[in-house]
């Protein structure tokens, strides 16, 4: 089985390089959300779907690209192929909240399962040290079971969400933002 290494992705070549990121997943984490007296109580439960989720951009225009211009200074590493993009981490530093945020994680499915998210991850967080941030930060969305429970064993914590950033109807849709955090002082 061939190796790949991780590279630095030279903004001039692959800005604006769509990312096929897409996924099935057979679970969700549901959120209710309760209005008491003394305040609120949420409750965020895994649970089964019905049927298989599958998130898949619509007539294949996919969203997520690298090197958006509303990231400053994104900087994005990558596996390659024969000039084919296998795998991809874009990173930009917030430095006025010292916060390093994951913009885009994407591994293609024909290298899934082989340690290259992890190997992507490891890279961010090694970054994110180095440059001496204090966390280490990333969106996923509540029914994509697999990334959440791949970033909790990275050591990545829950530490909010948004129950209409996408629609509103995210609840609903059982597709909530989750925001995640790793503290790294």
């Amino acid at each position: 089985m061939k190796e790949y290494q991780i590279e630095k992705l030279d903004i001039k070549k692959w800005k604006g390089t769509p990312l096929p990121v897409s996924y099935i997943s057979n679970f969700y984490y549901d959120i209710i959300i309760n209005k008491e007296e003394e305040g609120f109580n949420i409750n965020i439960k895994k649970k089964r779907f019905d049927k298989p989720f599958t998130h898949v951009p619509e007539d294949g225009d996919y969203p997520d690209k690298l090197y958006e211009n509303w990231w400053e200074n994104a900087e994005a590493y990558g596996i390659i192929d024969d000039d084919k993009l296998l795998g991809a981490i874009e990173l930009c530093e917030e430095e006025w909240s010292h916060r390093m945020m994951v913009t885009e994680l994407f591994v293609d499915e024909s290298i899934r399962n082989r340690g290259y998210g992890r190997k992507l991850m490891e890279l961010a967080i090694k970054i994110s040290k180095e440059r001496k941030c204090r966390a280490l930060m990333l969106e996923t969305q509540s029914s994509n079971v697999n990334a959440v429970d791949f970033y909790l064993h990275m050591g990545f914590k829950l530490i909010g969400f948004d129950t209409c950033c996408y629609t509103n109807k995210d609840i609903e849709r059982k597709e909530v933002r989750f925001n995640m955090g790793m503290f790294l002082e």
